[in-house]
């Protein structure tokens, strides 16, 4: 029911990311399904029914955050209706989101992963391995999102003031410094990436090893590749090096605001949830170094 039209508000007005569009297109497309099989008219659900319709999610075994989401995805698909015209009242508006377990964000090692930056050998002397380490560097040492990192361009970078243009959500810019030692990484990177013989060189920073725009598989592969070398837990995502970048800010005492700004974050709400970590490992310090602990 109008699908096609609701992403494209999403894409071109709302400027939602591209997974958040793939989320809602995934819950709207569920919802009608669901009313498709009860024979119900979306435009006459009722608030009982929309009630209705999260409550089964929940019984069907997703969890308080999953059904949030399809709260949201759905308050924003009749908001869409409402302004187009196909339907007069929103069912969802006064439903209120679950409560759900705050996660703590999933960090690595910050010493170890530092360690595994600076070591000889453990990137290959090949285009692909230096790329691999600019790919490690800019998501430690920026903090940027994937989706950021494959929106950069080579004129992006600004090696005379140190930093780098960001487009985050909703297209929002921001300006990451570099260290000097990422700058230097990523001038080399780019001096090397002119001499190879692409077919299609792209101007993007991040490309494959023909040459094409780098895609978000890859830089799933990369990471978990090198951080399998010095952590055993589960998740090794690209999200998790976001997560390391701010706690270790937090850890030396870097300003909550100025870690807000620097991964883009809308409110500081998001950006709080780091400190939970630092608080925890001051607890395990605590516990390890005090006599009556």
């Amino acid at each position: 029911m109008f699908i096609d039209r609701f992403v494209n508000f999403l894409t071109y007005e709302k400027r939602y990311s591209a997974h958040t569009l793939t989320a809602y297109e995934h819950e709207v497309n569920r919802y009608i399904g669901y009313l498709g099989e009860q024979e119900i008219d979306a435009k006459a659900l009722t608030h009982r029914q929309a009630r209705a319709y999260l409550a089964m999610l929940l019984e069907n075994g997703q969890n308080p955050t999953s059904v949030n989401r399809s709260l949201s995805a759905l308050r924003t698909y009749y908001r869409f209706l409402m302004r187009e015209g196909l339907a007069v009242h929103n069912p969802f508006a006064l439903i209120k989101a679950l409560k759900a377990a705050k996660k703590l964000p999933v960090v690595v090692d910050k010493e170890k992963l530092s360690t595994l930056l600076d070591t000889e050998g453990v990137f290959a002397d090949t285009f692909e391995g230096l790329r691999d380490k600019v790919v490690m560097e800019l998501l430690f040492g920026t903090g940027i999102r994937l989706s950021e990192l494959l929106q950069i361009h080579d004129e992006h970078l600004d090696f005379y003031n140190r930093n780098v243009l960001i487009f985050g959500k909703r297209n929002k810019e921001r300006l990451v410094p570099l260290n000097q030692t990422l700058a230097m990484l990523l001038q080399h990177y780019i001096d090397v990436k002119k001499t190879q013989r692409f077919d299609n060189n792209s101007s993007r920073l991040i490309v494959t090893k023909e040459g094409k725009h780098a895609y978000p598989k890859l830089i799933y592969d990369i990471v978990t590749h090198y951080l399998s070398a010095i952590s055993s837990q589960q998740k090794k995502s690209p999200h998790v090096l976001r997560h390391t970048f701010a706690t270790a800010l937090l850890d030396n005492g870097a300003d909550l605001n100025a870690i807000k700004e620097l991964l883009g974050h809308a409110g500081l709400a998001a950006t709080q949830v780091y400190t939970h970590n630092s608080v925890e490992r001051l607890k395990s310090i605590y516990k390890q170094a005090h006599p009556k602990a």
